[in-house]
């Protein structure tokens, strides 16, 4: 029996490398393991904790699929739809609140994290709290149980959420009779890459380069990267260097080795950005095209969703029922 392993992707606006080096382009080998069988959702329901324009919701959601997609996830090999489409996510989340102590939704780290900001700040601590942000560990346990998940790939920051969904599971399973399959971590062990001044690549630093930058752009912010004042002629530590550090995510073995010479022998900084821009533009010049072809067909984008949703569901309704009889429903 292959091993269920569940990737969500909240839809965002902003795709930089940092993202694709740190949490998809790992996540996208998985679907490549043939132990696994793969599952990708995007997240637009907890995208609803703080996105409330239906316009932006949705076009960040396509945006976000056509990511995915052009970046080579594969709908025929892995099951691929969007969480607000899966009906038996949100009847589950409320059978899971019900086994639920609210002290372990306190001590939810996103939860946490807001009140001691609003103490800080010296204002009520549930400022800015809606239940959807303070509920979000429920539904994400929804997510991962409904579809009896094994393996769940995440950072150190999400070990939290995958330990609240084994405890839910856990008390489901002495109540009614073992029923949840209780999920493990993967921990993704990657990359942090960082941005053009040096700091860890982050739209909070507003130091981002987008993924799907055009090449005349994608140059000019390769060129802003930080570096030092050695002359051209001078050795060069590229373990220090902003430019060899992303050049290494991109280029081949080869390519790197040859790369790390020429900064021991001596390369000037506007040479090494002009081998950065070229390994970074050959990666991403097809899922660019790609991606560009998808956002100018929508309805391309909605049927492999769909299909998708209808792929998730034949799973989900039945366990659902299953569930449900389990509790004398």
């Amino acid at each position: 029996m292959k091993k269920t392993v569940l990737t969500g992707i909240k839809p965002t606006g902003h795709i930089h490398l940092g993202n694709y080096i740190g949490a998809i382009k790992p996540a996208l080998e998985l679907a490549q393991v043939e132990s696994y069988k793969p599952m990708y959702f995007i997240a637009d329901a907890h995208a609803l904790t703080n996105k409330h324009d239906v316009h932006e919701l949705k076009q960040l959601t396509r945006g976000m699929m056509a990511a995915w997609l052009a970046l080579g996830l594969d709908p025929e090999k892995a099951i691929v739809y969007k969480q607000s489409d899966i009906p038996e996510i949100f009847e589950l989340a409320w059978i899971l609140s019900t086994l639920t102590p609210k002290g372990l939704m306190n001590r939810a780290h996103a939860y946490k994290a807001i009140v001691d900001e609003n103490e800080r700040g010296n204002k009520e601590k549930d400022t800015n709290v809606n239940m959807g942000l303070y509920n979000y560990p429920v539904l994400m346990a929804a997510d991962i149980l409904l579809f009896q998940t094994d393996v769940v790939p995440v950072g150190n920051d999400q070990l939290q959420h995958i330990e609240i969904a084994r405890d839910l599971a856990d008390r489901f399973n002495h109540s009614y009779g073992k029923t949840f399959t209780l999920p493990t971590h993967s921990i993704q062990e990657t990359a942090i890459l960082p941005g053009l001044d040096g700091r860890k690549m982050s739209k909070s630093y507003k130091n981002t380069i987008p993924l799907f930058e055009e090449p005349k752009s994608l140059q000019k912010l390769i060129n802003q990267i930080k570096t030092d004042s050695s002359p051209p002629e001078a050795p060069k530590d590229p373990e220090q260097s902003i430019v060899f550090t992303l050049y290494k995510q991109f280029a081949s073995a080869k390519a790197i080795e040859q790369m790390h010479e020429a900064y021991q022998s001596g390369i000037s900084w506007g040479d090494a950005k002009k081998e950065l821009f070229s390994v970074i533009n050959q990666v991403l010049e097809q899922p660019r095209e790609t991606h560009k072809e998808l956002l100018a067909a929508p309805e391309k984008i909605d049927r492999i969703v769909a299909e998708g949703a209808e792929k998730a569901r034949a799973l989900s309704a039945p366990f659902l029922q299953e569930v449900k009889e389990r509790m004398g429903m």
